[in-house]
């Protein structure tokens, strides 16, 4: 038994495993028309369940000999004697894809997951915001200008303190040079400079 045998058995045994699944999705679905049936109908849908019955029996029956023969020592001998040319499907020649789809998905898939997280998650903070009535919408922006009138006085009435600082600033300086003499010695009689030592 080739390697190509083992794999061949592989696919076969789940293209019979997707068979038994949808004979049993049909059979629940044939039961649950019974429960509901009445008179004739009933004796159809049991006969239908009869050979759905039948045909799962087959397919599992089938499934069996697939795993006994992917099982056996043969089918093991030919997965031990592959190397790992054989392993997997490859590109043109011996190409392995791996090595391509890795940095594929690392530098384009991923980036354009992110992209499109970040634009959803902003869709999503854009809507939770609340939306802002017309009439609250003008309150607000009478608001705002009352506001930038109350900055612009304040502004005034500072800058105008300021200049009333500077000027009585200037004119106290001035007034206190002009009244002002130079210091004058002050004479000490030699007999009283004695006594404070």
């Amino acid at each position: 038994m080739s390697r190509q045998d083992v794999l061949a058995l592989q696919s076969r045994r789940s293209e019979l495993t997707g068979q038994l699944d949808g004979a049993v999705r049909q059979r629940r679905q044939i039961s649950e028309e019974l429960r509901r049936a009445d008179g004739a109908n009933k004796a159809g849908l049991e006969s239908r369940i009869g050979v759905v019955d039948a045909r799962i029996t087959r397919l599992e029956g089938e499934i069996d000999q697939v795993n006994e023969q992917i099982a056996s020592t043969a089918a093991r001998r030919a997965m031990a004697v592959a190397g790992p040319r054989d392993m997997g499907p490859t590109f043109r020649g011996n190409i392995r894809p791996e090595p391509i789809l890795i940095p594929f998905i690392l530098f384009v898939l991923a980036p354009i997951a992110v992209s499109i997280s970040r634009l959803i998650w902003k869709r999503g903070t854009v809507r939770s915001q609340p939306a802002v009535s017309s009439d609250t919408a003008l309150r607000l922006e009478r608001m705002e200008q009352a506001m930038d009138a109350i900055a612009i006085e304040v502004e005034r009435v500072s800058e105008g303190q300021r200049f009333v600082t500077r000027l009585l600033s200037e004119r106290n300086a001035g007034a206190l040079g002009v009244g002002q003499h130079a210091a004058e010695p002050v004479a000490v009689p030699l007999s009283d400079a004695n006594r404070v030592r």
